[in-house]
């Protein structure tokens, strides 16, 4: 497929281009820092962000968090259907 776009510099307000379904660790990174997470299902998200802080995000709705996460953890996130997208 020719992407009519692909000379141009992305930003992190650009499109994501990448998409991925989180696995919730309270050990592991995800392979990639999210610009975003998609949340599928209202609930609490754990996170630790690009730098290093961990916060809880209470009662998020379905929707995006506009993130930059390195991990969501599985201890104290009650959200699912999560998607990282970069």
């Amino acid at each position: 497929m020719k992407d009519i776009f692909a000379n141009q510099t992305s930003s992190l307000t650009s499109p994501f281009g990448f998409a991925e379904a989180v696995i919730t660790s309270d050990s592991l990174d995800l392979p990639y820092a999210s610009r975003a997470l998609y949340i599928g299902v209202t609930g609490d998200i754990k996170v630790t962000t690009l730098g290093g802080t961990v916060v809880t995000f209470r009662n998020h709705p379905v929707g995006y968090l506009p993130a930059r996460v390195s991990r969501v953890h599985a201890t104290g996130t009650t959200a699912a259907e999560i998607i990282a997208v970069w």
